[in-house]
């Protein structure tokens, strides 16, 4: 998925007369920080340039995360509509931007972000949205009391120590009215930090909607880990930043989304890539009943191989879709 269009133009503008050196090096720097989960008190945009180094070299692929784990929710939620919101740690207001497009009808919004470099293009970028949205600098700890329908968090775990962690995710959940989404990279270590988010939201009584087909203990086993991924394409000031010659790239996060209303049901999710062969597909399944499976779905299979042949990698399927092995 693309940026929308006039954030396109707006990053453009953001990122003109900066030189590509300059640019190149902060965007390694920010990616060594993201990439080893550096936590030493200081933001990871923590100044103009490292800001600007994020919005041609993550914006992008956290945008296209985020919209993933919400047109999740959106399809086990087909009636939530939301419109008020709440993103905590909002960067520039990716998720923002994501939810706005998903859900146009957002009327209100709250963005809090500590970082003040990332923020000032935050308050520009959502000026161009319908939703009014004020702008909060603060940290999680000294977050003003605010409740909104949708409370997103994306990409911010993974700077928190454990406790404060919990304390966080405690704190959104008595934010929420009705859907909380939080999204961490596709590693093992985001997999775990969201492992500990969703037994603190099924403690508190959330209903489960994405990506999890069941409240049951995960029954993937380390070394495996459930994530996704969103094939990204690289635009031109993208690729120079991160010294890239394929124009794309591809995106691993895991999320967890709950709601305090249930979804409709479905009968698993797909949480590996898809194998696909004359006549047959190959399924790795995390199934309603808390179980997992790799199954394999042929032409025998009738309706249940339509579905699967259309299927892909995070997709939900739907009841009696997928036949006992």
């Amino acid at each position: 998925m693309e940026l929308p269009a006039a954030l396109r133009r707006a990053v453009d503008e953001a990122l003109e007369g900066i030189p590509l050196g300059d640019l190149s090096r902060a965007a390694a720097a920010l990616t060594a920080r993201y990439r080893g989960e550096v936590r030493d008190g200081r933001f990871h945009l923590a100044d103009d340039l490292t800001a600007r180094a994020y919005l041609a070299a993550r914006l992008p692929a956290t945008f296209a995360a985020v919209s993933a784990c919400l047109a999740a929710v959106a399809e086990r939620r087909p009636d939530f509509a939301p419109m008020t919101m709440l993103e905590a740690g909002a960067g520039p207001g990716t998720g923002l931007w994501a939810a706005a497009t998903r859900w146009p009808g957002i009327e209100r919004a709250v963005a809090v972000e500590g970082s003040a470099a990332i923020r000032r293009y935050g308050e520009k970028f959502s000026k161009m949205l319908a939703a009014a949205t004020e702008w909060r600098a603060a940290d999680f700890d000294h977050m003003a009391s605010e409740r909104a329908q949708l409370v997103l968090l994306s990409y911010v775990l993974d700077e928190l120590d454990e406790p404060a962690r919990a304390r966080l995710v405690e704190r959104l959940w008595n934010a929420t009215e009705d859907v909380l989404v939080i999204v961490e990279p596709g590693r093992p270590a985001g997999w775990q930090r969201i492992l500990a988010a969703r037994d603190q939201l099924i403690a508190a009584g959330a209903h489960l909607l994405a990506p999890c087909p069941h409240a049951a203990t995960c029954p993937l086993v380390a070394p495996d880990w459930c994530h996704f991924v969103r094939r990204v394409p690289r635009a031109r000031i993208h690729r120079l930043a991160k010294a890239a010659a394929v124009p794309w790239e591809d995106e691993k996060f895991i999320y967890i989304a709950a709601s305090r209303r249930p979804g409709t049901a479905v009968e698993a999710r797909i949480v590996g890539p898809k194998q696909a062969a004359s006549g047959k597909a190959t399924l790795k399944l995390c199934r309603h009943d808390g179980t997992a499976a790799t199954i394999v779905i042929t032409r025998r299979d009738g309706d249940a191989f339509k579905i699967a042949r259309r299927a892909d990698w995070g997709d939900a399927l739907p009841p009696g879709s997928t036949p006992r092995r």
